[in-house]
């Protein structure tokens, strides 16, 4: 039986050993999609107690602490104190076998705060105050966290409107090894039927410094926010859609749907798809122009509880996996780019297994020479990238594409804790491969299987995203 968590977490054999200890471990992170926040990365924050920076915007945590059947009020409510909180999460871990989170947990605990001691509500009181007493050391502050787990690159998402202020001062500043660079999530100009648009349009318009009264004034606007992005380092793209939309129009028919959006009128499904596939093309032709990546979410069904909706708003922990049949309108959104040569690297991410099969095939048709795997399958996402949904959607790519052109792992988090997620990936990669060996499917090469993971933990990714 082989020991909790210990150096060979999730090693079960000599080759995945080797892989992982002499190719892996100390590799760089470039943490290319994140949720981190620029300016808490600006200010240094510091953290007052271990609810904040563990719990505080974690809806991976706070939906299973709401299946044990705690109460709101501690999970996000007021009518509570941080240690209140901290106890109702120690009380949930140890139900959580075989979910990723009990894992991620005590990875954190272990790497951070050198505790192997396996949380649950017999020594919460006392771990709250170790934790506790180790955040106030020096190296436990936004930064510190980030350049301690030897992070090469953070890439934050980041609205087309967002002044980048964050940005500006840390580049001016020049004092942090890693980098902070935006990544363009243009999600909102890409809503027509929200009834947020019009306001967001006004001040889309006040970013780019001119009047935005037209489609075509829209796609202007946003080549000088672009530019501007482009300036400050940016070299990836972030789109999150329910499904893949293709419904081309004319020029006129474009005009008449931005005109009654921007008047918050209602939108038919039709005029919204032929809004979102004009400025999809529109803006991955923009992306072409500079090395972008394009990275597009598709699958997530969000919001699903009204109540809970108005009460706390959007990214609580409302949200599933949709199950569209996309694969013909995304072929032929990628057909559409393509056809000019105006295709960008393209990272194309689902968050319902059944899909994979879907991208890494549909990606090998638009494959190019600029770069390696220029269309990628996105790593496992959200709900997927657990153990098992890691090594699926690894095994699909392996056997329709080529997984040594892999760009990996991202944490797609908001918490400074988050990166031995990484670590997680990892294993459970050299795992993978060294199954590979064990079971005679491929030559015990450790140069060629050395390299090959060394480039999934980093240089492909590194490759593969413009960092100016």
């Amino acid at each position: 039986m082989m020991k909790f968590m210990d150096e060979n977490f999730m090693l079960t054999n000599e080759p995945a050993k080797k892989l992982y200890f002499d190719y892996a471990k100390d590799m760089p992170i470039f943490d290319f999609h994140c949720h981190l926040s620029p300016r808490e990365i600006w200010e240094d924050k510091r953290f007052e107690n271990i609810t904040e920076v563990w719990l505080g915007g974690d809806h991976y945590k706070w939906r299973q602490m709401r299946t044990m059947g705690f109460d709101e009020v501690y999970i996000t409510g007021n009518g509570t104190s941080a240690r209140e909180k901290f106890m109702a999460w120690a009380k949930t871990v140890p139900y959580l076998v075989g979910n990723p989170l009990y894992h991620w947990t005590h990875l954190e605990m272990q790497r951070y705060f050198g505790i192997t001691e396996c949380l649950s509500e017999k020594n919460a009181e006392y771990l709250w105050d170790h934790m506790n007493a180790v955040l106030q050391e020096e190296a436990f502050s936004a930064r510190g966290l980030i350049e301690s787990s030897n992070v090469y690159a953070v890439c934050t998402t980041d609205d087309p409107a967002d002044s980048l202020e964050y940005h500006q001062n840390i580049k001016r500043e020049g004092k942090m090894k890693t980098k902070v660079l935006p990544a363009w999530r243009p999600d909102k100009a890409l809503h027509p039927e929200s009834p947020e648009f019009p306001a967001y349009i006004g001040k889309l318009a006040a970013a780019a410094k001119m009047q935005i009264n037209s489609y075509k004034s829209l796609e202007e606007a946003l080549v000088k926010r672009l530019h501007f992005f482009d300036e400050m380092g940016c070299g990836a793209s972030d789109h999150a859609l329910e499904y893949a939309p293709f419904e081309p129009c004319s020029e006129e028919e474009l005009e008449t749907v931005f005109a009654k959006a921007v008047k918050g009128k209602k939108l038919s499904g039709k005029e919204r798809d032929q809004y979102q596939t004009a400025l999809l093309i529109f803006l991955a032709r923009e992306y072409k122009k500079r090395d972008w990546a394009m990275e597009i979410h598709i699958g997530a069904l969000r919001n699903n509880n009204e109540r809970m909706y108005r009460q706390l708003g959007p990214d609580t922990g409302f949200d599933s996996v949709n199950d569209y049949n996309y694969a013909p309108a995304l072929a032929k959104l990628l057909k559409k780019m393509d056809e000019q040569d105006e295709l960008p690297k393209t990272i194309l991410f689902t968050l319902n297994p059944k899909d994979y099969f879907v991208l890494t095939t549909l990606m090998g048709c638009f494959q190019g020479q600029e770069v390696a795997s220029k269309v990628q399958s996105g790593s496992a996402w959200w709900f997927l990238d657990h153990k098992e949904g890691m090594k699926e959607q690894m095994q699909i790519l392996a056997a329709t594409g080529i997984l040594a052109k892999f760009v990996g792992m991202v944490t797609d988090s908001r918490s400074f804790l988050s990166y031995p997620r990484h670590e997680y990936f990892r294993r459970i990669l050299c795992n993978l491969l060294g199954e590979m060996v064990e079971q005679g499917e491929y030559p015990a090469d450790y140069e060629m299987l050395g390299s090959i993971v060394k480039d999934i933990c980093f240089y492909n990714a590194k490759n593969y995203i413009n960092v100016k």
